[in-house]
């Protein structure tokens, strides 16, 4: 939150960013942990089409 307090130097923007955020503690603690970005880009990888497959579609497009 040190990032957005330079943003937003509203004290009536706090509670509810805090609410927020502890809601997303309980129920998405899996993005906090430590290798979140890894996660991601391997859940990533896995739902882009394959390379093949990808070039495959575009060939068939044109005739």
């Amino acid at each position: 939150m040190t990032d957005l307090s330079r943003l937003v130097d509203d004290a009536a923007v706090w509670t509810p960013l805090h609410r927020i955020a502890g809601t997303l503690d309980k129920s998405l603690p899996g993005i906090f942990v430590a290798d979140y970005a890894e996660r991601l880009e391997a859940a990533r990888r896995r739902l882009r089409p394959a390379h093949d497959e990808d070039t495959s579609d575009h060939k068939g497009s044109d005739t």
